[in-house]
């Protein structure tokens, strides 16, 4: 078993990696009386060949439908019983199963985890029932175009590679999903290697340490690992129909991955972009021609690639201005330097939500995760501060310049237009 103690922001981070390689890292936070506790599987649906489409958010679905020593019931008042909350999350990369409870609960919670995680049983009559709940679910999904879109973008982005895979699969891919390939999958990616349980708060790391080792029997070894990033289609242009007259779209390029140097300067890049209602893009398309509620630019950040996407919706005649307005401002990106006083705007309130979202303790429970999954170390808060105050105008106009490469963008639209609407635009 090895230990790792330093000081945090809030008073004092560690890391403890057991025996077979199961990873616990904590970050104390003495001002508050709960805990954010996480169980994160290394497992997301990039992990997943075109037929197990699906399989990672199902089984996330699956372990709270009954264990062992639990009903599905019981899971449900496990911790709401004592006034905490249970849940999970699937994504492209991850599975996570939190906890947020009263430091006095703290055992409760990581038995009610360790059983989801250790113990489900999957059974036919559940998995039958659930399956059609999923399917419930991709239906409310494919009905919803802000939700829809950006799976059609992932699509056209990735092509084939698995990261262009929607995480809740398909209903064919849901319905036909055998039980024995959805436990061979737990088998192959379950395994201690690739678990990390992070919790942040009013938290003992040694007592939480003890809890793991003895609540917690996945399979020793690291997990299966999956397909590398790769792009099967440098430029693409999809356009889907359906009967509405707003259309949808996502417009994405190249961004970099979780561990790149130009990190710090990318998230700068997109604040300025469309990271709040400051920014140049939701100015321009919403306050200035009102042809927009809703703009903004987004980071993907995975452990060996990246994206940057621009999301708006706009009514069908206003998609061809809205679409120039945003490549105007990403082409001068290219050619004109930030101000010293926009950069230090921008700086300011990236810094500010960084600092206010670390208050809570799930967002510091994530941060830890995150950061053991991808970098394998912990930086603390005060140092991410200084590398975004490291950042220059020359640093985002090389950056700009490398990530705005218009021979590789991917552009998704969903909506009532046609493609010659488009000509002469991108």
């Amino acid at each position: 078993m090895a230990k790792m103690i330093a000081k945090s922001d809030s008073g004092l981070y560690q890391k403890t990696t057991l025996k077979n390689g199961l990873r616990v890292v904590t970050e104390k936070m003495p001002s508050v009386r709960s805990i954010s506790l996480g169980v994160w599987v290394d497992v997301g649906s990039r992990n997943e060949t075109p037929e197990e489409n699906g399989v990672t958010h199902l089984i996330e679905h699956m372990l709270f439908k009954g264990t062992k020593n639990r009903t599905a019931k019981e899971i449900a008042g496990s911790l709401e019983s004592i006034g905490g909350a249970l849940n999970a999350f699937t994504s492209k990369e991850n599975t996570c199963y939190t906890a947020r409870i009263l430091d006095e609960n703290l055992e409760t919670a990581v038995d009610v985890l360790a059983d989801l995680t250790c113990n489900a049983t999957l059974t036919p009559t559940n998995l039958a029932r659930e399956k059609k709940v999923i399917c419930e679910e991709i239906s409310e999904s494919l009905e919803t175009p802000a939700d829809h879109i950006h799976d059609i973008f992932a699509a056209a982005y990735w092509g084939d590679n698995p990261l262009g895979q929607p995480i809740m699969g398909n209903t064919d891919t849901i319905l036909n999903m055998p039980r024995n390939r959805i436990m061979n999958f737990i088998r192959r990616h379950y395994k201690s290697e690739s678990i990390v349980v992070a919790a942040s708060g009013s938290i003992s790391h040694n007592k939480l340490v003890k809890l793991v080792r003895e609540k917690f029997t996945f399979p020793e070894g690291p997990a299966a690992a999956g397909e590398r990033a790769m792009r099967t289609i440098p430029r693409n242009i999809v356009l889907e129909g359906n009967g509405n007259n707003q259309v949808h779209l996502c417009l994405g390029f190249p961004g970099v991955e979780y561990a790149a140097r130009e990190k710090m300067a990318l998230l700068v890049m997109n604040s300025y972009l469309g990271g709040g209602m400051s920014s140049v893009l939701f100015q321009k398309i919403r306050e200035e021609k009102g042809m927009a509620y809703t703009v903004y630019t987004y980071l993907d950040f995975y452990r060996d690639a990246g994206l940057m996407g621009t999301y708006f919706a706009t009514d069908k005649n206003n998609v061809g201005q809205c679409l120039e307005i945003t490549l105007k401002e990403l082409r001068r990106m290219k050619k004109k330097r930030l101000s010293i006083d926009a950069l230090d705007q921008v700086k300011a309130q990236l810094k500010g939500h960084l600092t206010l979202g670390m208050e809570a303790t799930s967002s510091r429970m994530t941060r830890l995760a995150r950061l053991e999954l991808m970098l394998g170390r912990y930086v603390n808060l005060r140092r991410t501060l200084k590398e975004i105050d490291r950042v220059t105008p020359d640093d985002v106009l090389e950056l700009a310049n490398q990530v705005f490469d218009e021979s590789r963008l991917a552009l998704a639209v969903l909506g009532p237009v046609k493609k010659d609407q488009l000509d002469g635009i991108v």
